[in-house]
């Protein structure tokens, strides 16, 4: 479900955006693409993010406890690839489409009404080009990636980063992510949720919210 049933629904005071998969097209693929090009042994990009998905470390990537040159050695060793640093940067970076899946007009006219955050779990490789090279981030000026809070989602404690940065109370904000677990760890501290499908469907959940927006 994308959300509870609204009686009487007071707009939120705050937003909250997941990036990956909700505004930003993100294809793992074209990384891994070139990291399979890069191996000493034979294995497809398929199973190759998979395996970067399933290392040991990769929470500690994500939640800032592994710096860029220790993650890509870290890397190299454990997926037989030869890379140097640069090359892996790039690879790494290829995730990121540049074509966003949301207008920024919608960001506009959030904006207008409540306060805005986003919150990602991502890396210290990732942050630099989406804050480089992304023009809706102008419109957040609250951004909590879990390489700097130390937490990633669903943890606890990477919503409340958030719902500190706005100064706002749970109750008083909405968070928006494709993942439903994601989605399901904001409703345990207290927050609404949607589960982001596409486009047309976030217009239509925020209008049932007080938010109409577009069309």
């Amino acid at each position: 479900m994308n959300g509870h049933r609204l009686k009487n629904p007071q707009p939120p005071k705050a937003v909250i955006f997941d990036i990956g998969r909700v505004i930003v097209r993100i294809a793992p693929d074209r990384a891994v693409e070139l990291l399979a090009a890069g191996a000493t042994r034979g294995r497809n990009a398929q199973q190759l993010w998979a395996a970067v998905q399933a290392d040991p470390r990769w929470d500690d990537w994500q939640e800032g406890r592994m710096e860029p040159r220790e993650w890509h050695r870290h890397l190299m060793r454990q997926l037989e690839l030869s890379l140097g640093f640069d090359e892996f940067c790039a690879a790494w970076n290829r995730t990121l489409l540049p074509e966003p899946i949301l207008s920024e007009s919608l960001f506009v006219a959030l904006a207008a009404r409540c306060k805005l955050a986003l919150l990602s779990n991502t890396d210290p490789l990732h942050t630099p080009v989406l804050e480089a090279n992304y023009s809706f981030l102008r419109h957040f000026p609250a951004r909590i990636y879990s390489w700097r809070v130390g937490a990633s989602k669903p943890a606890a404690a990477i919503y409340e980063a958030a719902l500190g940065a706005l100064g706002v109370a749970a109750a008083e904000a909405l968070f928006i992510d494709d993942a439903p677990e994601f989605a399901e760890g904001a409703r345990q501290v207290g927050m609404d949720a949607i589960r982001f499908e596409n486009p047309a469907q976030l217009l239509q959940e925020l209008a049932r919210r007080g938010l109409p927006v577009g069309d």
